[in-house]
């Protein structure tokens, strides 16, 4: 299993010490959820930090955008030195545009559903996109208590991907740790987001250890 730390849950008064961490880990890369206020009812942090989080990192940036329009913000995102530009169903009516304009900009495009978004709404997309997050908490906040229905989701997503001749990863994001990480393995995720499993374990590179091993 492909794990990439949220950095949401790291602390913020000594970044620099929880990005040594994830460098010396066996994490494959790092998540950063970038929270408007609007789409989601919080705000997180903005280009500055994803900037000087991306000095310090060795591991690939996978940037997920909680926000409204994000087409808007492309060229930033590419500026960072992101890998992944990880925008959200719900918010793009031109969803398609969008993918082929992180493309262009030189990244790996994904998308990202809530709970409440059926993976079938990604049949005419999917055949084109890296990455399919699907989010198995309300996005907004970590902490979050994770929402079974994720998993059968995940099959569904899988035998999408299957049938389409896409290469999309499935990546699952909200409530995952060993357990939870294991149910998703059993059903064909490849690669899971956490954050308090990881940054409030007494020894983080062991979680992200045993997470990496499902």
């Amino acid at each position: 299993m492909k794990v990439a730390p949220s950095l949401l849950s790291a602390n913020f008064g000594n970044l620099e010490h929880d990005l040594d961490m994830i460098n010396r880990s066996e994490a494959a890369m790092l998540h950063l959820d970038i929270m408007d206020g609007v789409f989601v009812p919080n705000i997180s942090f903005g280009f500055p930090v994803i900037e000087y989080v991306q000095r310090l990192c060795k591991k690939p940036l996978d940037v997920h955008l909680m926000i409204v329009e994000p087409q808007k913000f492309v060229s930033q995102v590419r500026d960072t030195g992101a890998t992944i530009m990880n925008v959200h169903y719900e918010v793009c009516p031109h969803l398609h545009r969008v993918v082929q304009q992180i493309k262009s900009a030189g990244m790996q495009a994904g998308v990202t559903i809530n709970p409440a978004t059926p993976v079938h709404m990604l049949r005419d997309i999917v055949a084109d996109l890296d990455l399919v997050l699907l989010m198995s908490v309300n996005p907004g906040f970590g902490g979050q208590k994770f929402i079974p229905g994720t998993l059968r989701k995940v099959a569904e997503l899988k035998q999408l991907i299957a049938e389409t001749g896409s290469h999309a990863i499935i990546e699952v994001d909200g409530g995952v740790n060993d357990v939870t990480g294991r149910q998703l393995a059993e059903q064909g995720a490849e690669m899971v987001v956490a954050g308090n499993y990881v940054f409030k374990a007494a020894d983080p590179l062991q979680a992200i250890s045993t997470l990496a091993a499902l």
